[in-house]
């Protein structure tokens, strides 16, 4: 039977981040007329990027931070990243404007962007595959449900968006780190090589590589080759760094058939009883309050792990009372973040006569290599870490109190000191039902919308790991060579402090366990799909934003496929 039923558009996504934007670009190419909706506000990208190479006394202040500003409006973003200033603080949320119901008793660090683009404009960039170990995790230790693909059904995807993002980096051959598509990897530092082959010589269980990072090394049509400029976060002018605004937004209007609204705040999906599909999406204008709905044949959720969820759990209805898509109770359950600190830092007198030119936008990385093969026999936990590095020459700031005057003072002060060599470990979080994001019951936001609240704390696994992630930094710094071996930080990062919040819709191949199956596709609502980080099952350790482009760009070929046939 032929579907006479008129829709305002293909497809509606939500969310115009890392994910929002590859669902774009991927139903656009394939001839769907696609409506973005982006509850933040308009940016143009270059010119919009008012701090990018802004001097500090072109900056309000000298680019002091306003406290007061910072405590009333920002407490949240202001603590969460060090990227977060008067560069770039049009980037992030407003959270006076924009709550969550925060438990100081649990406190859980919810980092957002508000412009189109989202958090694309101010990640990390680091870029890392998940590894057949990785997507059997959860089935061979018991933590969690299995995963319903493993890393051959997604090894093309990682192709596929890699040649596209532009990712540089090395070739390892490590099982626990599969190479990705690259271009040619960043320069090293004389001192990084010294490391490099000291570790080798005294601690050969590691491999110290490239960070592996979405910032171009080689052109790509449209988007040119970073030239060290530095301040990342402040935005890419030059598509030097993937985000949604120099990539894939640009790719999916080039099609002509994008339609992206900003300040729309989506409110909730409204099911049809007798289609057993979403009919159309509420939505809010963030500026005049109007209330407007849109349908669509299929909906793509991709308003970050968090918003994706809020959102669901906002859609109510006879059929789901506890939220859309949740008839197996896991919706907001199984949230997870990587927990992060230094674990160790180094001072190097090596390599004394050489400097560093330009400011290069990634450390070094060494791969996860514990319980590789099984449990190894001194660990007391579960899975792993890695650690990402930064290689620091001291400047004249470090010897600020130091004692003297004059021309002597001023000429040692123009001397660069020693290197600083820092690890700092992200390890792996275990999925666990009792860490969870749910709705308040009597607070809403200024759209009536009922806020977020978080139910999350570290398990003693992952204590374990940040400890056996001191302890092997300090081995692995000996080994290094350095002069004076410093601690890392006692205690763990505050959740959310990752900001690597995954899980609370994950996916699999059982209903009664999951929301989502094997292409990101709702079990209980057919047309809708879900390939932000909140279909992930398990964490791993590395940086998972590869892992949700990939997820992605295959579920919208799946999903193309099939209103192609008929079927949605």
């Amino acid at each position: 039977m032929i579907e006479t039923k008129q829709y305002d558009y293909d497809a509606i996504v939500v969310g115009s981040g890392i994910s929002g934007s590859w669902a774009a670009k991927e139903l656009t190419e394939r001839g769907l007329k696609v409506l973005v909706l982006e509850r933040g506000k308009p940016l143009q990208a270059g010119s919009g990027y008012l701090g990018e190479h802004a001097p500090n006394w072109k900056l309000p202040y000298q680019g002091k931070p306003p406290r007061q500003l910072y405590e009333e409006d920002y407490p949240v973003q202001s603590k969460v990243w060090h990227s977060f200033n008067e560069a770039s603080r049009q980037f992030w949320n407003n959270d006076r404007e924009n709550p969550y119901a925060m438990d100081e008793g649990k406190p859980f660090l919810w980092a957002r962007a508000d412009v189109v683009g989202g958090r694309s404009l101010i990640w990390g960039r680091q870029t890392y595959r998940f590894s057949e170990q990785d997507f059997k995790a959860n089935a061979t230790d018991g933590y969690g449900i299995p995963w319903p693909v493993d890393y051959k059904d997604i090894e093309p995807w990682y192709s596929y968006v890699e040649k596209f993002v532009g990712i540089n980096g090395k070739k390892e051959g490590l099982p626990q780190l599969p190479d990705s598509e690259f271009q040619k990897p960043m320069p090293w530092f004389e001192l990084e090589k010294t490391i490099q082959a000291r570790l080798k010589a005294k601690a050969p269980d590691v491999t110290l590589t490239n960070g592996r990072v979405a910032v171009l090394t080689e052109d790509l049509p449209g988007r040119k080759a970073c030239h060290y400029c530095g301040p990342c976060y402040r935005g890419c002018s030059t598509g030097s760094y993937f985000s949604s605004q120099s990539s894939t937004l640009p790719a999916a209007e080039a099609t002509g058939n994008m339609t992206l609204k900003a300040n729309a705040v989506v409110e909730r999906l409204e099911y049809d009883t007798e289609s057993g599909k979403i009919s159309q999406v509420h939505v809010i204008d963030a500026i005049t309050k109007k209330r407007e709905t849109y349908s669509a044949k299929i909906f793509f959720l991709c308003a970050s792990t968090v918003g994706s969820t809020q959102i669901l759990l906002n859609s109510v209805s006879e059929e789901f009372p506890n939220g859309l898509a949740n008839s197996s109770g896991t919706l907001g359950h199984y949230m997870m973040d990587h927990t992060l600190g230094l674990s160790g830092v180094g001072v190097f007198l090596d390599n004394m006569d050489s400097y560093y030119h330009g400011n290069r936008p990634t450390g070094l990385y060494i791969p996860r290599f514990r319980n590789l093969h099984g449990q190894d026999d001194d660990a007391d936990f579960l899975r792993g870490y890695g650690y990402q590095t930064a290689t620091i020459r001291m400047d004249w700031m470090t010897g600020i109190n130091t004692k003297g005057f004059g021309a002597s003072l001023k000429e040692s002060l123009r001397k660069p000191g020693p290197w600083v060599f820092a690890l700092a470990g992200f390890t792996e979080c275990l999925p666990r039902e009792s860490n969870r994001m749910y709705l308040s019951k009597d607070k809403v936001d200024r759209y009536g919308i009922p806020q977020v609240v978080f139910d999350f704390e570290w398990s003693d696994n992952e204590v374990n790991l940040r400890r056996d992630a001191q302890k092997n930094a300090d081995r692995l710094l000996k080994a290094a060579g350095a002069v004076i071996n410093l601690s890392g930080e006692d205690g763990m990062s505050l959740p959310g402090e990752g900001i690597h919040e995954m899980g609370t819709a994950r996916m699999g191949d059982d209903p009664k366990q999951s929301v989502l199956n094997a292409y990101n596709q709702a079990h209980d609502v057919a047309n809708l799909f879900v390939t932000d980080g909140s279909f992930m099952t398990s964490s791993s350790c590395v940086n998972p934003s590869l892992t949700y482009m990939a997820f992605t760009a295959r579920a919208c070929d799946y999903a193309a496929e099939q209103i192609e046939q008929g079927l949605l």
